[in-house]
This record gives structure tokens, sequence and C-alpha cells, in this order.
């Protein structure tokens, strides 16, 4: 067995043990865990220059100064390896180093003094330094492949790390997108809620419009129909003045006739029932009326179709003859008889009749009006039981419409009419009425160039 380390070995030694704490601070990434240990052990050649320059100025010739600072550089080592425990390839190492430091010491105490190695203690010592050396090796190894699957590792957490940065990063970016969007969604949201509110006012304005140009066409009609029973009225009061004063005339005679004055009075009695009968047609459509105004309350109650329809036919008739006296139109009537009264709003249901019978008579007076030869204008209505519901039957022999626009006629603001003759809104409401309002339907069938039937059915 050679002996150990003498002092002459010290100028190998030096740069040796530079070399392994050189590659040992790169493998423990020193600078950054132990950045004072690592400055340090760049001045690891120090002591071995020292004892070299005391050695040469001392004139010493003795291997235990070799031995000293190979034992420092291992204690080192340790130390080293000790403060970074923590990091499991040091842990590996020490574990890996310790057997050698041990042999080492082991070998120092164990050499004479000229530092040689007794005969007696080689193969023992052979044998030790041998596993020493394959343990140390073994366990490097094992080292270098922690190391590297800790670096896997780092560069893995690294890389997880920026992706959780990332999707952070995305996720505020998303949180401000949404937040953009969702104010302008809220800003959306109330302009539409002002436009609503616009739209339901404006909405409420052409329905009040719709409504005040039915109310001018039933006050026309109204008037219009309650004119003649009082033009008869008054003509039969002035007749009966007359028969009255001769009546008088005939009493002051001193020779008075008798037949005649029977005639009279039968004149005057025949009057009399005469402006009656008128004064209760007129009272009737003033009760017509009266019903009219009252039907916003929305109460239901048995209604006579029958007569409901021959007067609102009547009253659209004499409305629209009120605006063109040179408007004559045929009014065909077919009600059937004994029909069972209906639960309903008369009010409504009239003004569903009025706004029918007011389109019907535009429509005949449009196709009157093109001077088509031998048309005469025609409008009608009929009433019938059928499957459980009465119906309600307008007819027509006006221009007609296609199909397209029978499609479309019920929709709000949809109108046929030239613009500022209609609102688009009689047949929407009056569709409202009779499907929502009394539970029925409202249909429409027109045939082109032969007139249009809309039909009215209720539950009986």
């Amino acid at each position: 067995m050679a002996h150990s380390a003498g002092y002459g070995d010290l100028f190998y030694l030096a740069p040796m043990a530079y070399g392994i704490m050189r590659g040992l601070s790169r493998f423990l990434d020193l600078p950054q865990r132990l950045p004072r240990w690592h400055r340090a052990l760049n001045y690891i050649w120090v002591p071995a220059a020292a004892f070299v320059f005391i050695s040469v100025a001392l004139r010493l010739k003795s291997p235990v100064l070799g031995d000293v600072y190979w034992l420092l550089v291992l204690f080192a080592l340790l130390g080293v390896l000790l403060a970074v425990r923590h990091y499991r390839p040091a842990r590996t190492l020490l574990f890996a180093t310790a057997p050698f430091v041990v042999y080492k010491v082991l070998e120092i105490i164990i050499e004479d003094s000229n530092g040689k190695i007794p005969k007696s203690f080689d193969a023992f010592l052979g044998t030790t330094q041998g596993f020493v050396i394959i343990w140390l090796i073994t366990f490097v190894f094992i080292a270098r492949s922690q190391k590297k699957q800790l670096e896997k590792e780092r560069v893995l957490r690294e890389e997880e790390e920026k992706a959780k940065r990332l999707i952070e990063a995305q996720n505020v970016e998303l949180e401000r997108l949404v937040a953009e969007r969702t104010a302008a969604l809220t800003q959306q949201a109330q302009e539409l809620s002002g436009a609503l509110v616009e739209l339901r006012t404006t909405q409420a304005q052409l329905i009040q419009a719709e409504k005040m140009a039915s109310l001018g066409e039933l006050t026309a009609g109204i008037a219009h129909e309650i004119q003649n029973p009082l033009n008869f009225v008054n003509n039969f009061a002035e007749v009966s003045a007359e028969l009255v004063e001769e009546l008088e005339e005939e009493q002051t005679r001193s020779v008075r006739d008798l037949e005649l004055e029977a005639e009279l009075l039968g004149d005057l009695k025949q009057n009399l029932v005469k402006i009656n009968q008128h004064g209760q047609r007129a009272a009737g459509i003033v009760r017509g009326m009266l019903e009219h105004s009252r039907a916003s309350t929305g109460e239901r109650a048995p209604t006579d179709l029958n007569q409901l329809a021959d007067e609102y036919l009547r009253l659209a008739y004499h409305g629209l003859r009120a605006k063109d006296k040179t408007f004559n139109a045929t009014l065909e009537t077919d009600f059937a008889p004994a029909l069972p009264l209906v639960d309903a709003v008369s009010g409504d249901l009239g003004r569903v009749l009025l706004n029918l019978f007011t389109n019907a008579f535009y429509a005949v007076r449009q196709r009157q009006q093109a001077g088509e030869a031998g048309y005469a204008p025609t409008v009608g209505v009929g009433t019938a039981r059928a499957n459980g519901h009465v119906e309600i039957r307008v007819t027509d022999n006006g221009s007609g419409m296609p199909p397209e626009v029978q499609q479309k006629i019920f929709q709000p603001f949809f109108t046929t009419k030239p613009t500022g003759e209609g609102t688009g809104l009689g047949l929407s409401l009056s569709h409202d009425i009779v499907v929502q309002g009394h539970g029925g339907t409202l249909t429409v069938e027109s045939q082109p160039g032969q007139g249009t039937t809309f039909t009215i059915s209720l539950p009986a």
C-alpha cells in the first residue's frame, strides 16, 4: 500500500481540490444556494499554498501537512453538503462521501511517522478502499440521476407556474371583457327600456287614435240614425198642431160637423202613435249609444247578436253616408232565428263589428270608384249556429285581398289603406277582443276581384 499524501503532493492536491470544489459548486448550484460558501471555496488552494510556503521556509519535509490539507478539503466538502442537506442530491453525496472520509481518517491514523502504511494493513485497507470508491462512484451517479429528476420536476413546475400565470392573465382579461360586455349590455338594456317606453307611448297614442276614428264613425252613424226618427217626430208634431187648430176652429162654429171632428181626432191619434213609435226608435238609439259608452267596464252580459249586428251595420252605413252623400250600397241581412244569447261585452263586440263593417264599406266604395260597369256595392251580415258556437259573418263584394295580404291582415300596424286613412290597428284590436277577450276566433276568406268574408266565432 502506498503511503498517504505528503507535503510534496500539495502541488497536485491543490488543483485537484480546487477542481472538486468547482464541480461541487456547479452540481449543488452554490452561487444561488450558498453564495458565501461559493466564494470561500474559490480559495480552497490557499491553505495548500500556505503549507508549501511554510515547508519551504522552515525546510520541513513532513507528510503531515499534505494529510492535514486533504482532511481540510474533505471536511470542507462535508460542511458544504451538511449546509445544503435539504437538497436531496446533497444528502445522497453526503451519504456517499462519509465512508470515504472515515477511510481517509483511518488511513492517517494507521500510517507510521514516515507516512507509510504497515504491510499488515495492506489487504484490509485495499479492500476497504475498493469498497469505498465503488460506494462513492455508485452514489455519485445516484445523485446525478436525482439532480436530473429534480431538474425535470423544476422545469415542469416552472411550466405549470407559467401556464398558471397565463391562465390567471387570461382570466383577468376575460373578467375585463366580461365587465365591458356587461356594461355594454346594461347600456343596451337601458336604451331598449327607453325605446320600449317610447314604443308603448306611441302604441297607446295610435290605439287612442284608432278608437277616436271608430268613435267618429259611430257618432256619424248615430247622428244620421237619430235624425230620421226626429224628423218624423217633428213632421207629425207640426201636422198634429195643424189638426188641433182645425179642430178648434170647427168647435167654435155655430153648426159643428161631428164627422169632421171625429176624423180630425182620429188623425191626431194616429199621429201621436207615429210620434211615439219614432220617439221610441230615437230612445233605442240613445240606449245603444249609452251601452256602447259603458262597454269599458268589461262586464259580460247576455247579448242578442242579431240585434247588435243589425244596429252596427246601419250605424256604419250611415256614418259613411254622412261623409259621402253620393254613396249607396245594398245591405243584406241573414239572421238565424232563435239565436241564443251570448255572454259578451256588447260594446267591445260592437266596436269589432263597426270596424269590420267600416272596412267592408271602404272596400266596396273603392271598387265602385274604379268605374266598373254594372257593379252594385253590397255589404251583408249573417248569423248561424255551428258546432256549439255562434258565428257572425260579415261579407262584401269589394276588391278582395291576395293571399299574402290575408296572412298579415291581423298584424299590428299593417294596413292596405293609403297613408293617413288608417292606423293598421283596427283589425289587430278586433282580433284581440274576439280571441283574448271572448275566447273565440276571427278569420278571413277573400278572393281578389270577388270580395271578402270575415267570420267571428264565439262559444254559445
